[in-house]
């Protein structure tokens, strides 16, 4: 093979690569426009009347997730299931923001900790690495982190809207949380300084709870939550 016919070669295999990427982009900008819907119906709930819609706004985010599924079975076909890492650079933002996004779900409706196999299932994805296209354990943790600030949020505005009990079972759950993610040994950068906002969620939510205490409103809601 001469010097021209090899840089042809390679010439041909950087413009199929940049197709494959180009046609995983277009896919991954449906499935961010799906999430921001998903996100503009979950914020609702930090609205003073949003308390009482949180079964309505839950049911159809879920039912925008059955629109994010078809989207990830599209992507799937995209490229090879072999070299899921090569491109997950590409989605890896977006699934993070969609793990965030089931696990609020999950949590508006349980007030518990969704597991990785159950974002799984919400997504249509697998968990295990030789299935195919799944759910990394680093894109899990970095959506359950992405929740814990949004339920930071929630604490602060559960008090505006009158509801003096949800910033005490919210500083309970992220209290737990953070006691998990002490038991791990975070070596991904990125992880690792999401990680570190966990400290100030928990701050935030603590703040909270002390005012609702100093004011006696804390004591007052735990009164009202047992009637």
């Amino acid at each position: 093979m001469s010097v021209t016919e090899m840089f042809n070669y390679i010439q041909g295999f950087l413009s199929a690569d940049q197709d494959v990427r180009e046609d995983i982009r277009k896919v991954v900008q449906t499935l961010e426009q799906t999430a921001r819907e998903i996100l503009t119906v979950l914020q609702s709930v930090h609205q003073p009347s949003g308390f009482k819609e949180i079964p309505s706004k839950c049911a159809k985010a879920l039912e925008l997730f059955c629109t994010v599924r078809t989207q990830i079975c599209n992507l799937k076909t995209k490229f090879p299931a072999e070299q899921y890492y090569r491109f997950h650079e590409h989605w890896r933002f977006v699934l993070q923001r969609l793990v965030f996004l089931a696990a609020f779900v999950v949590y508006l409706e349980t007030e518990t900790l969704v597991i990785r196999e159950e974002v799984a299932k919400i997504l249509g994805i697998e968990v295990v690495r030789e299935k195919g296209f799944h759910l990394d354990v680093e894109d899990y943790l970095a959506g359950v982190l992405i929740m814990a600030s949004e339920l930071s949020r929630l604490a602060v505005n559960s008090v505006t809207a009158g509801d003096y009990t949800r910033p005490l079972r919210i500083s309970n759950f992220i209290n737990e949380l953070d006691s998990g993610f002490r038991l791990l040994n975070l070596k991904n950068d990125p992880l690792r300084k999401r990680y570190d906002g966990l400290k100030y969620d928990v701050k935030k939510i603590e703040e909270v709870v002390y005012d609702l205490s100093i004011r006696g409103l804390a004591k007052e809601g735990e009164t009202g939550g047992d009637k």
